[in-house]
């Protein structure tokens, strides 16, 4: 398991050299979303896309 260190180094080495650091706040972020959502969705359970598909289906055909 990477340590949020090792994430940061990461990411840093696949941004470009002029990156600014508006880009790197921004991919930080969303790294930190992602993975917020992924223990989410490991901790509460998620549904598939069939499911959710079904679940909208009454709005989706008016």
């Amino acid at each position: 398991m990477n340590t949020a260190k090792d994430d940061v180094r990461q990411l840093l080495e696949s941004l470009p050299e002029d990156c600014t650091m508006e880009d790197i706040q921004y991919h930080l972020y969303v790294v930190e979303k992602v993975q917020r959502g992924s223990q989410r969705a490991e901790a509460e359970g998620a549904l598939s896309q069939e499911q959710v598909e079904r679940k909208l289906a009454k709005w989706l055909d008016r």
